[in-house]
């Protein structure tokens, strides 16, 4: 039979044990693999930590994993700090987070290279996507910390360079928790304006871990989705991150950006001036060529000899005209000849002269009468005399 005494509930063993691991377990440090790693839309994490032997499920609170400088990722390995605790509805045991670091430099490049390699395969790097960077900007966006010594030295570098540029800043977090959500905020709000011609988004040198802002994921989209060209200057020149493969330009420190982005004003000065004294050159020439042209026409035979070239032209003027008039005349005389001619031809033909000589025209009806077959004895008849017409009515002399 039980003894009654050591009979315990469900509960009463639940909160011993409870009470016995959080007491014993308060504060340890523990390293694993991470998996089945969700961000819920509270805010809290939810993830579960094993090695090669056991898992041990994990919660992180909102607030606390503000301060991890980077995403969790399935598949890194990683140190937590924390305390276990007990969830007494479930009966379960749990690593309740209260720190998280990436177990090495080495786990923070493999996520690096993982993140690389999968925006890659989307194309985000591709050289087709990358934007041209004006030459001469009139405001360029500044997304970085605004007191640090890269945005001092990219204004210094903008003043000296190029004054005439407007700097429009969008501060954001640089480094650590919650600074990639900043970055990404400030582009938006940059690519929210229709002014902005370039942004650089840049800042000082620092370890993986300081610079592990722009290595995320959400910037790197941000970043290629952005309308407005972007040039990166990111730490130093040995430093690579993604925001790098992805922005329109890379440039190996933030003052190099700012080199990049403006022109220089001795250059434009020195281009100005080695134009001014090129062209007042050419156009001295070009005068040159052209008052020398104009002398040599001055000085060639036609100028020097006007009056022979208009004599000429009138020689030429007279003996066209010669020709012409000498054409013309055989012309009339031809056309008179022909004229004689015909006037003699029709003379010939002239009744009147046929008359004088005798003969007689005789009509019947109005019809002169060439034949003896064709007269009519009967009909009225008119004798045409070159002196006097005569009229015959049946055989009777009426005129």
């Amino acid at each position: 039979m039980f003894d009654t005494e050591e009979i315990l509930s469900v509960s009463q063993i639940t909160n011993k044990i409870k009470q016995n691991l959080e007491e014993n377990f308060s504060q340890i440090n523990v390293v694993g693999e991470i998996s089945n790693f969700k961000a819920h839309i509270s805010g809290h994490w939810y993830f579960n930590l094993k090695d090669s032997g056991a898992v041990i499920s994990c919660t992180m609170w909102k607030g606390l994993n503000n301060y991890v400088f980077f995403t969790p990722q399935d598949g890194m390995k990683i140190i937590i700090s924390g305390r276990i605790t007990v969830y007494p509805p479930r009966g379960n045991y749990q690593f309740d987070v209260r720190s998280m670091k990436p177990a090495g430099v080495g786990e923070l490049q493999a996520a690096f290279e993982r993140l690389k390699q999968k925006l890659s395969a989307e194309g985000l790097f591709d050289a087709q996507f990358k934007k041209q960077i004006p030459s001469f900007p009139k405001k360029i966006g500044i997304v970085t910390a605004i007191d640090g010594a890269a945005f001092r030295d990219m204004i210094s570098v903008a003043t000296r360079r190029f004054p005439l540029v407007e700097l429009v800043i969008a501060p954001s977090r640089v480094q650590g928790s919650g600074a990639a959500e900043t970055i990404v905020e400030s582009l938006r709000l940059l690519n929210q304006r229709n002014d902005i011609d370039i942004i650089i988004v840049g800042r000082g040198g620092g370890s993986i871990e300081d610079l592990w802002s722009f290595n995320e994921e959400i910037v790197a989209r941000e970043i290629f989705n952005s309308g407005i060209p972007i040039i990166t200057g990111i730490g130093h020149e040995v430093d690579f991150t993604i925001a790098d493969f992805v922005a329109d330009l890379r440039a190996p420190t933030p003052s190099a950006a700012m080199e990049i982005a403006t022109p220089d004003k001795d250059e434009l000065f020195s281009f100005i001036q080695n134009f001014s004294e090129s062209t007042e050159e050419i156009i001295f020439d070009l005068i040159e060529s052209k008052q020398n042209q104009i002398r040599n026409t001055l000085n060639s035979y036609g100028f020097r000899l006007p009056i022979d070239l208009v004599r000429m032209k009138e020689q030429e003027v007279d003996n066209l005209t010669y020709r012409l008039l000498q054409n013309m005349d055989k012309k009339l005389v031809a056309v008179n000849n022909k004229l004689s001619l015909i006037s003699k031809d029709i003379e010939s033909h002239d009744i009147n002269k046929a008359l004088k000589k005798g003969f007689v025209l005789v009509r019947q009806d109005s019809k002169f009468i060439t034949r003896a077959a064709n007269f009519d004895y009967s009909k009225e008849t008119g004798l045409k005399f070159f002196d006097k017409e005569i009229e015959i009515t049946s055989g009777k002399t009426v005129k």
